[in-house]
């Protein structure tokens, strides 16, 4: 393979944090081990093996951490990962490393090593301080917006580059001006913008109708949803036409593929491919959002990657297919989005003659034409 990556989970579910809205920490509720705990050198060394035997010569590994909150495993788990894994390369490919983290560990240490294997930080924010602290608490039901914006300046004073990851909740899908003007003040130039998501069902497979949590303040609506989407598009093509370089990255996935790119983005095309996400254990699933046991593809301790992408795991979970929205039949934006990520269809098709992002595409044409003749102006 000329490039291999993996999604791994150091610390399992295992968080400092509380977040109201939390899907892994549901994921991992309907698994039989609901924490795998922290991994031990054993298996992070496997993940390496595994990964650089399947690379190519000249090809790329990419080493991506998650959790649960994978700082938990500690700096010296990484720094041991990064160490067993640049020996066992020996140049072979190109080893890339990145994390997703909600910054709380991070500290002059964490960040050093951070800067040096030049990680890619994903931090978690939800924006301003009142709407960040509303949902993403410890477990002493505390805000922590202040930590993660010290992680920030840790962050820029190490030189480590790094992108925020918001989950958008109903409340701050209600003041989408302020959450941009917030990151703009603050000179965070690459978001991620992520719908939150509703509770898996008992059956694993789709979300809960009708649950404590479809009632909550911060459970996201779909025309809530559709209409954030269009005012921070329309914010984030006044700010590229006036120069400003930003990225959004479903914003910059659609305009890619009305260039007639391929979107890079999992989900919006509508078509899953397996991933390799490898829990505490050493167990490997073919989804982020799907890491249950009737997924499980093997292990990394016995298991070659071709095995683990070709298991019978990640055949059930290519196989299974949510029904789409009503309106997929005649919208004639299918083609941009194919129907969503399957673990979303439920919040899309949740009025039957409303599709969120329907809505927002059919809202910013105009603005997509005016920044598509700006990108090809440019080339």
């Amino acid at each position: 393979m000329k490039s291999v990556s993996a999604l791994i989970k150091p610390a399992s579910s295992l968080c400092n944090l509380r977040c109201r809205y939390c899907f892994y920490c549901d994921v991992a509720a309907h698994r039989e081990t609901e924490s795998f705990g922290v991994m031990t050198p054993q298996v992070a060394h496997a993940i390496a093996d595994r990964l650089i035997d399947a690379a190519e010569e000249g090809g790329s590994v990419l080493f991506s951490f998650q959790g649960g909150e994978p700082t938990l495993a500690g700096v010296d788990f990484f720094r041991d990962f990064t160490a067993y894994a640049e020996k066992k390369n020996g140049g072979k490919c190109k080893l890339s490393y990145a994390i997703q983290t909600n910054g709380m560990a991070l500290d002059e240490e964490f960040c050093t090593l951070l800067s040096q294997y030049r990680f890619l930080v994903g931090l978690s924010l939800d924006g301003d301080e009142v709407t960040h602290n509303y949902n993403r608490v410890d477990a002493a039901g505390r805000g922590t917006h202040k930590q993660v914006m010290q992680a920030v300046r840790l962050l820029r004073m190490h030189g480590v580059d790094f992108n925020i990851l918001s989950v958008v909740t109903e409340t701050m899908a209600k003041h989408p001006q302020a959450v941009f003007q917030f990151y703009k003040k603050n000179g965070m130039d690459f978001l991620q913008f992520i719908p939150c998501l509703r509770p898996l069902d008992e059956s694993g497979r789709g979300a809960v109708p009708d649950s404590p949590h479809a009632h909550a303040p911060y459970t996201l609506r779909p025309r809530t949803y559709s209409e954030f989407l269009i005012r921070t598009f329309r914010l984030w093509t006044a700010e590229l036409l006036a120069g400003r370089q930003l990225s959004i990255r479903l914003f910059d996935n659609i305009i890619g593929m009305y260039l007639g790119m391929p979107p890079e983005q999992c989900g919006v095309y509508g078509k899953c491919q397996n991933q390799i996400v490898i829990e505490g254990d050493g167990s490997v699933y073919p989804c982020d959002f799907y890491v249950l046991d009737e997924f499980v593809c093997g292990n990394v301790l016995t298991d070659s990657v071709e095995t683990l992408l070709g298991g019978a795991g990640a055949q059930k979970f290519l196989a299974m297919d949510p029904p789409r929205h009503a309106r997929c039949a005649t919208c004639k934006f299918l083609p941009m989005c194919g129907g969503s990520c399957k673990r979303y269809r439920d919040f899309f098709s949740e009025e039957p003659d409303f599709c969120p992002y329907e809505h927002f595409l059919a809202s910013v044409q105009d603005d997509i034409a005016r920044l598509v003749h700006f990108f090809r102006a440019r080339r």
